[in-house]
């Protein structure tokens, strides 16, 4: 056996800034050399971000990513790091000849191997994910390599991504073509749970291979998009090895037991997928001798956050880098008392700090006592900023010119709030946070340019009744900690906001339930229609009642053009409102229950 020491970057890249990243990608190689490290891994595409879209089909953009590539390589050796390998993501371009169906410039999901100062091999993603949040029959063309470089007397294989998530393709191969340790560099999505899907899949591979994997994932958040990290090293056997922390950067650095090389041959050879294709296996040579034996470090598993803590901490880091990489330097938001707007200001806190927060208390005629101090008590528990801005003047001013009554007199409330937001986002430069949850926003109980106005939605993918279940998770995190928040030694959200029945406060005494079913009923619904797009018979099946389930599938179905008009928001669940889930707004077909 021979011995390596690999460190895995879990960064939070940029997308577009190849300045900044490729200078991160020098800073953490420096870090990992610093800790003796013999090879640094980076996430798929570390050097441009992902994912990058449109920007793929810009010929400009690839050229950039190219030439960052080489100055990268040039800038390691002249830094002192040459004699490290490292393992980067970029953009690269096939040789192809431009085809009816092609992405224009036939750009690849790539991957490299820089050594000395030189791209050593390049390599792309095969399998190419089209499903979900991905869509990259659109932006890439596939990858037909698998490099190997043998590494102090051990071969290393280089596949990107969703290769390990297909069979087939250049992880069927690596095992065969004599791989000793797999590393993939990836941008994986968080959604609830995938993380035990992911180790799981990863241990599969690594008995089907024989190969011990290093699973480098990125982290951070990029749009709709959250990159939870959680990089996983497995042995060849399956068993965990070590795992990067979940939502935080980390440089993970570990030392593996290896097989030495067994096949003396270098250069390129063809071999068959398994899934129809045929693989390119190149193999070149950075050190043959193995190293003298040294005392390994003991290797480090994070601990594993439960479901409520991983959620919670999803949206903060979202909200932290939306703000962070749109350079805004605060946020502003409409603070009603209730539950949703209590919870989205205190992931603000929690992201962005309370002194860059600003709440908006815009109570109307109907706004109950309670509500105005629930909202008060927030602002003294949390620290934020606040002001108060009554708005039945305002109302009142609307009125009097255009005659509205019903729905549309209870939407000008809204409209006008939204007016108020958006008028102080303009004048101060904050960033509007919308309030609205996905119980809401699937069922269309919110006000088009109201309560939807709004640059960017925490708790979009979020169901009403996560929504408490949140709240009550981090008022008991405070407690059980004992650390409370910002110096308050209360919980950050008044108990009264998660307790009382929800109401929209649009007319008087108006409760959500007036309206819709208990959250408790709805959202299990929900869950089945949005998430598991079961038709109205297989609801029925499921138990919900029939009359219900025709109700609320109209209702969905309905607002499909007011999800259209919503800011975006961090996708958590596997089919979020956006990305994940596209209904045509003009649609004639209605489910049955026949």
């Amino acid at each position: 056996m021979a011995q390596l020491r690999i460190a895995l970057a879990q960064t939070n890249p940029a997308v577009g800034d190849l300045a900044a990243n490729a200078a991160r990608i020098v800073e953490w190689t420096g870090r990992a050399a610093e800790r003796g490290a013999h090879l640094t891994v980076f996430t798929e595409m570390s050097l441009t971000g992902y994912p990058v879209e449109d920007l793929v089909l810009r010929t400009s953009f690839v050229e950039a990513s190219l030439a960052a590539l080489e100055a990268l390589a040039t800038r390691l050796a002249e830094e002192g790091l040459g004699e490290m390998p490292v393992v980067v993501g970029y953009v690269d371009r096939a040789n192809l000849a431009p085809r009816v169906g092609q992405p224009k410039g036939a750009p690849l999901d790539g991957a490299a191997l820089i050594h000395r100062g030189q791209v050593v091999v390049r390599s792309a993603k095969h399998h190419l994910p089209n499903y979900g949040v991905f869509d990259e029959y659109r932006y890439f063309v596939r990858g037909d390599r698998l490099p190997i470089f043998r590494l102090h007397g051990v071969d290393v294989a280089i596949a990107v991504c969703e290769d390990l998530w297909q069979e087939g393709g250049p992880v069927a191969v690596a095992a065969d073509a004599g791989a000793g340790l797999l590393v993939t560099p990836n941008a994986s999505p968080y959604e609830r749970e995938k993380d035990d899907v992911r180790l799981a899949l990863v241990s599969r591979r690594a008995r089907e291979s024989g190969c011990a994997i290093l699973y480098v994932n990125q982290v951070g958040g990029q749009d709709e998009l959250v990159f939870d990290g959680d990089s996983l090293v497995v042995s060849a056997s399956g068993e965990l090895v070590a795992r990067a922390a979940q939502f935080a950067e980390e440089l993970l650095v570990v030392d593996l037991d290896l097989p030495e090389a067994r096949f003396g041959g270098l250069g390129t050879f063809e071999t068959e997928a398994g899934d129809g294709t045929v693989i390119t296996v190149e193999r070149v040579e950075l050190s043959a001798r193995p190293l003298e034996p040294y005392e390994p470090l003991t290797p480090t598993v994070a601990e594993h956050l439960e479901d409520t803590a991983e959620v919670y901490s999803a949206l903060v880091l979202a909200v932290r880098d939306y703000v962070r990489k749109n350079g805004f330097q605060s946020v502003i938001l409409g603070l009603s008392g209730g539950i949703d707007s209590a919870l989205t200001a205190t992931i603000a806190s929690d992201a962005i700090g309370p002194e860059r927060v600003h709440a908006v208390l815009m109570p109307s005629r109907y706004s109950s006592e309670h509500s105005l101090g629930d909202a008060r008590e927030l602002v003294e528990r949390q620290g934020i900023n606040s002001r108060l801005v009554p708005i039945s003047g305002v109302v009142d001013a609307f009125e009097k010119e255009i005659e509205l009554s019903g729905l549309a007199a209870e939407n000008l409330q809204a409209r006008v709030r939204g007016t108020i937001l958006m008028g102080l986002s303009n004048q101060h430069g904050h960033l509007v946070l919308t309030t609205g949850n996905k119980s809401e926003l699937a069922v269309g109980y919110s006000t088009l340019y109201g309560d939807s106005a709004g640059g960017f939605a925490p708790i979009k993918d979020v169901l009403k009744t996560l929504v408490w279940e949140l709240s009550r998770w981090r008022n008991a995190q405070a407690g059980r900690s004992g650390e409370f928040l910002y110096g308050f030694a209360r919980p950050p959200i008044p108990e009264n906001s998660i307790e009382k029945e929800p109401s929209a406060e649009l007319r008087p005494g108006q409760r959500d339930t007036d309206s819709l079913p208990e959250y408790d009923v709805l959202d299990p619904l929900l869950h089945d229609y949005v998430e598991k797009d079961m038709g109205s018979a297989e609801l029925v099946a499921a138990g919900h009642d029939p009359a219900l389930v025709a109700r609320i599938i109209r209702l969905v179905d309905l607002a499909e053009y007011k999800r259209r008009q919503y800011p975006p928001g961090p996708k958590i669940t596997p089919k979020n409102f956006g990305r994940d889930r596209r209904l045509p707004i003009t649609n004639r077909w209605r489910e049955t229950t026949l």
